[in-house]
């Protein structure tokens, strides 16, 4: 079978009007690897809510010593066993998972402890995943990863989706339990994707298409990243547009591809929000809107992108869908260089300004990127 990488996440190509009859066309930028695998999500804990404007009953004194804050370690934990800030009222609802909410607060060793002796006393796989992420992420306890490992393991054997995930992926890192081995990291992620795990199957996806663990199978990998994509995973969605566009596994279906572009851009991919922004720049698969692609071109550039950056200095220097610009036009040309994305129009176009306004774009790219 012919090899598909490296596969082309490029956007198409962009066009703009330079006068009233020419256009000018932009080439696409050069194929790009497919995205990397996606690791399990870091801990990212919310913050204590605000206290409510209404206050609550004054406790009974039977229940004085109920309605009292655990003590703190020095760590801002609660001391072991002991529930975090709030806890105490969410004990009464038995639907409340404390060991979570612990670890969503920030209250790691809290976490940890409770977690330890829910595992140990219950045998409850989410507390033995927990556990992994905690010694995997050095939270409420020193990391160990064959530690985490081995309660990623159990909790696996008990059938928890996210604990095969994480499995596979340190076992694919080679994490714990000796050297990478990809066959058995193969293994728990098509356990953990025919549980309905996203993240897995897009992995899963990755292997069919990079051809070394299984047969390459892109109508395989088309399904994965469908399961994926359904489920709201933007990675997914991005990687699938481009099948829908390029017609791999798939038939090709331009305004399908469209439609899973602006979803993983809604969701914050930013290769995405690029390669919807040409679609509706150009109106393609979907109906013409400048405004809005300059909107995302510039929050694209904004968050780094060489390629959204040079896109959008070619608009500021038409002038068509965003008022032209040339030193600002010229400013994200220099910014866009600084990541290898040149442009021998642009650098015609920077000759040609004054020498006063060359030194405020040239200033204001420095200004930039100083703050980058």
């Amino acid at each position: 079978m012919k090899s598909l990488r490296p596969f082309s996440l490029a956007a198409a190509v962009l066009l703009f009007a330079t006068g009233a009859s020419a256009q000018l066309s932009l080439t696409p930028p050069p194929p790009n690897p497919f995205p990397k695998p996606i690791e399990p999500e870091k801990p990212k804990p919310k913050p204590a809510p605000a206290p409510k404007a209404a206050a609550k009953p004054a406790a009974a004194p039977a229940d004085k010593d109920k309605a009292k804050k655990p003590a703190a370690d020095k760590g801002g934990a609660a001391k072991p066993g002991t529930p975090a800030d709030g806890a105490d009222a969410a004990a009464d609802d038995p639907n409340v998972d404390l060991v979570y909410g612990a670890y969503q607060r920030g209250f790691y060793k809290t976490a940890f402890d409770l977690a330890m002796k829910r595992a140990q006393e219950l045998g409850d796989p989410k507390a033995m995943t927990m556990l992994g992420e905690l010694y995997a992420n050095a939270l409420g306890t020193k990391r160990d990863y064959n530690k985490a490992v081995e309660w990623y393991r159990r909790a696996a054997d008990l059938g928890d989706r996210e604990a095969m995930f994480a499995l596979a992926m340190a076992r694919m890192a080679g994490r714990g339990g000796g050297p990478a081995n990809r066959e058995e990291a193969a293994k728990w992620l098509a356990s953990s994707a025919k549980l309905g795990e996203p993240k897995a199957a897009y992995n899963l996806a990755l292997l069919y298409l990079d051809g070394q663990t299984f047969p390459q199978d892109v109508k395989r990998a088309a399904e994965l990243l469908r399961v994926a994509a359904d489920a709201g995973n933007p990675e997914a969605q991005y990687a699938l547009a481009t099948f829908y566009k390029e017609g791999t596994g798939v038939e090709k279906n331009v305004e399908q591809s469209v439609r899973l572009l602006q979803a993983a851009s809604v969701a914050g991919n930013v290769a995405a929000e690029v390669e919807y922004a040409i679609a509706l720049y150009n109106g393609t698969g979907t109906p013409k809107n400048e405004v809005a692609a300059v909107a995302l071109l510039r929050k694209a550039a904004q968050a780094n992108n060489p390629i959204a950056q040079n896109r959008l200095a070619h608009v500021l220097l038409s002038g068509q869908g965003a008022t032209r610009d040339p030193v600002e036009a010229i400013k994200w040309h220099l910014v866009a260089k600084t990541s290898g994305k040149g442009d021998l129009m642009l650098d015609e176009a920077q000759a040609q300004l004054s020498a006063e306004d060359r030194a405020k774009a040239q200033d204001a790219a420095r200004k930039w990127l100083g703050a980058k």
